[in-house]
């Protein structure tokens, strides 16, 4: 149907082929797009959540006036403020601190 269109319109060969492109993607991915079921489900189906939680979690601690980091130190403190700002992560982590491998100093 779509190809129809696109010959009745006069469209450019790469404006088809996009087309084409956008239609096999929806067609492989259709199962990831039930968005009345995961509305249902409570599940967040815009990027707003997503981008708080990035400005909230990442931006205003590493990004507050003054401050520099390094790779590592952004990391640690960012899987830090990660583990403690979920809810049930902390807990979740020390449970199976012993399973990753990590070492515990206490």
């Amino acid at each position: 149907e779509a190809a129809q269109l696109a010959e009745r319109r006069n469209l450019s060969q790469q404006v088809r082929e996009d087309l084409d492109s956008a239609q096999t993607y929806f067609a492989n991915h259709h199962h990831q797009m039930d968005y009345a079921r995961y509305v249902a489900e409570g599940l967040p189906i815009g990027s707003g959540v997503t981008e708080a939680a990035c400005k909230t979690l990442v931006k205003q601690r590493l990004c507050a006036s003054g401050m520099r980091w390094k790779n590592t130190g952004a990391k640690i403190v960012l899987s830090l403020r990660a583990l403690t700002q979920t809810a049930g992560r902390w807990t979740q982590f020390w449970q199976r601190i012993d399973q990753f491998g990590a070492e515990c100093c206490c």
